[in-house]
């Protein structure tokens, strides 16, 4: 088996490579060549943890295994992100484990390409403000896999401590944005693309706050009762997922879906926007991106990460 560490990461994965797999990832699965497996994630009963398992197998890629990690609100404490996970892969040919890969930044980084592919396919044409909804850990790789995605001429933040919207200035900074800390009102309002990444079990933007042609990608919920959007909202929008099933239960579309102003069926798979299947935006005044995060994604990023830590001689290699 081979390990990669976490602290070797940065040195191998680039936000451009983080979206190429992506990107091949959606098409993949929009193809039925990848299919993820259903996810486990559970609260533990200690530390206020969520924990699970999100796995897959790509057919196209020959990628088999599972991301095994999840959220601890309380790490801050012990000097740590929130965030904490390692990936597994297996050879698919015969079941052994073939590599342990830190999965912290890799999580951050497909989590942001994800966002910055419906990004690519879904934002109206002449977007110029990128509204950002969070100001965790997260949303400084969200900014700057936007920024990369699309050109965009200014910045506009909203969180729930403003304490922490120094990350948010910072980042757009370091990309030379021009950024301004607003008002949910005046973000929905004056944002032509809004990513939210809040760990938030309850509405933050709402219908009322939208106004005009916009895109929306919905980074925060992956657990059930987690919310970020106004349902009122997403049900007078054209609406896209990574994966439709994870989407109506534990994703940003599960509560629409539960309070009857959408069905299943109006939901459709980003994947076959990129495939050229379905014509994403059309005339749709606002579109949402629901990004439950799925195990093909953290597979395939790993994977790659795997393979150039193997060019470049620094994968451990570990009897098992």
């Amino acid at each position: 088996m081979l390990v990669v560490a976490e602290k070797d990461i940065a040195g191998l994965m680039t936000p451009e490579a983080a979206f190429e797999a992506i990107e091949a990832v959606f098409a993949s699965m929009a193809r039925r060549k990848a299919y993820n497996f259903p996810v486990v994630r559970e609260a533990i009963g200690h530390e206020d943890a969520l924990y699970g398992f999100k796995g897959g197998f790509d057919g196209a890629g020959l990628a088999l295994g599972l991301k095994a990690g999840g959220y601890w609100p309380h790490n801050q404490k012990h000097g740590l992100i929130n965030h904490q996970s390692t990936v597994f892969l297996f050879d698919p040919d015969t079941g052994r484990v073939s590599a342990a890969v830190g999965g912290n930044l890799l999580t951050a980084l497909r989590t942001a390409a994800a966002s910055a592919v419906s990004i690519k396919y879904l934002a109206p044409k002449d977007a110029k403000v990128l509204g950002m909804i969070g100001a965790g850990h997260q949303s400084a790789f969200q900014m700057r896999a936007a920024a990369k995605a699309h050109a965009f001429e200014k910045v506009l933040g909203w969180n729930p401590h403003p304490e922490m919207l120094g990350r948010l200035k910072a980042t757009a900074a370091e990309i030379g944005l021009p950024f301004e800390a607003v008002e949910l009102d005046r973000l929905g309002a004056e944002a032509d693309v809004i990513i939210s990444i809040t760990s938030s079990f309850g509405p933050l933007l709402l219908s009322e706050h939208v106004k005009g042609p916009t895109h929306i990608a919905a980074m925060g919920t992956d657990t059930k009762g987690k919310q970020e959007l106004d349902p009122a909202l997403v049900a007078r929008a054209r609406l896209f997922a990574d994966e439709i099933a994870q989407s109506v239960t534990i994703g940003e579309f599960q509560h629409a879906v539960a309070q009857g102003l959408i069905a299943q069926d109006a939901i459709a798979e980003l994947g076959a926007v990129v495939t050229g299947d379905n014509p994403g935006r059309g005339e749709a005044e606002v579109t949402i991106f629901d990004g439950t995060g799925v195990g093909l994604q953290d597979l395939a990023v790993a994977a790659a990460v795997v393979e150039l830590a193997k060019a470049k001689g620094i994968a451990t290699s570990v009897e098992v």
